[in-house]
């Protein structure tokens, strides 16, 4: 019963001022929405770049051989049969190495992007989709007998032939003023058409892969490798499959403890993206949880002027038997639910304002019930705090001179 009659004066005296209550309210509302909307559009960001991260392959291991002895192959074709053959959780090993020419027909010429490897790399490049809409990848008799094919990306096709349905069809390529005469066996689903409007056709350069060992053939200096992709079957075989790569590498190469290979993947830079990106946030977040201290200083200032405004009905209610505890209650609770209702106003302009922001960025807001949780704990919080001093020292007004007051 007292809490709720001190309740119910509380709401009476913040609806009695309305706009002077608003004014009081605002650099809270201000400082809760900044607060949501940034937190909500940042996890929504990190949500999307892990989901990015994901696509490009979360599975996926990057194995680098740093070697300073130029004479010395540290990573060669043998090694990733081996490792294929001896490590059960590898799924995909290929090379991943990419390279600029020219790609030309009777009708037209552009500039290619070229990615290299082995059969694997179909699942392993991240230049172009694994998804054929005509003919095949390139075999691993393609890749034995080092044949003269390739696989472009319809769009690819679409410019040199003006269609895309082109398998068995001629293109010259020229890298490193080599030419290759290639032969077109597949047709895969282009990855950059979303490009165009931003750029003009002509400047986005085509996308095709073909085997190493023909490059190599043609090209020589494009045969050895110094890095690899692997890609496994799960997540959680990551770690284990890492340390395997290295360690028969380093066994076979007689290497060990020289530092040689390195086997990265992308949950770690996954790890290190998430890390730069909370950090910004929460940054961001905090100067704009300036704006709280500046509304709690708000509500200390009003409920001073409050305590002024009403000491004679403070001292009217303590010569009737009301002790210091109940006034301070009462005048504590009117700071606090202030401090709250601003906060859920807040709450709700934040939680909109994140999705007219996260509309414009093409992204999903991320609301957690931790945040939701943090505004109601820290709206309190201020109440509390700002609201103490107040608080105290209409508690502690010496009721004669509280009556005498005008």
């Amino acid at each position: 019963m007292f809490i709720k009659e001190n309740f119910k004066m509380a709401l009476d005296s913040i609806f009695a001022n309305k706009m002077r209550s608003f004014l009081t309210m605002l650099g809270i509302i201000i400082g809760i929405s900044s607060v949501i909307a940034i937190l909500a559009v940042g996890n929504g960001a990190v949500q999307e770049i892990t989901a990015t991260f994901s696509d490009i392959g979360a599975t996926t291991i990057n194995l680098t051989a740093n070697d300073t002895d130029e004479s010395y192959e540290a990573l060669t074709q043998d090694d990733l049969v081996l490792l294929k053959d001896s490590i059960d959780e590898i799924r995909y090993i290929s090379p991943n190495q990419q390279i600029t020419g020219t790609a030309a027909t009777d009708m037209a010429s552009r500039q290619a992007v070229v990615s290299y490897g082995t059969p694997d790399l179909q699942f392993l490049s991240q230049a172009m989709s694994s998804d054929l809409i005509h003919g095949r990848y390139f075999s691993q008799v393609d890749f034995d007998e080092n044949n003269d094919v390739v696989v472009i990306d319809e769009d690819g096709a679409e410019a040199l032939f003006g269609r895309t349905d082109v398998i068995g069809e001629s293109l010259r390529m020229t890298i490193a003023q080599s030419r290759l005469d290639l032969r077109i066996v597949g047709v895969v689903e282009g990855s950059f058409a979303n490009m165009q409007g931003a750029f003009d056709a002509d400047q986005i350069p085509l996308f095709m892969s073909l085997p190493q060992s023909t490059l190599g053939q043609k090209v020589p200096q494009f045969l050895g490798m110094n890095s690899a992709t692997i890609q496994v079957e799960d997540t959680e075989q990551i770690e284990p499959v890492s340390n395997q790569v290295v360690r028969l590498l380093e066994l076979r190469h007689d290497a060990v403890g020289e530092n040689i290979y390195n086997a990265r993947n992308f949950l770690q830079a996954l790890d290190q993206v998430n890390n730069v990106l909370s950090l910004f946030i929460n940054f961001i977040a905090a100067v704009a949880g300036i704006a709280l201290l500046v509304g709690g200083i708000g509500v200390m200032n009003i409920m001073l002027v409050s305590v002024t405004e009403r000491t004679r009905e403070i001292g009217t209610r303590k010569a009737l038997g009301a002790t210091t505890r109940t006034i301070l209650i009462q005048f504590l609770m009117e700071s606090i639910i202030l401090s709250l209702i601003g906060g859920m106003i807040g709450l709700t302009l934040g939680i909109i304002l994140s999705n007219i922001v996260a509309g414009a960025l093409d992204i999903v807001p991320v609301v957690t019930l931790g945040s939701v949780a943090l505004v109601l704990i820290f709206s309190t919080a201020v109440g509390v705090f700002f609201g103490m001093y107040p608080a105290r020292k209409a508690a502690h007004l010496n009721p004669i001179d509280a009556l005498r007051f005008e």
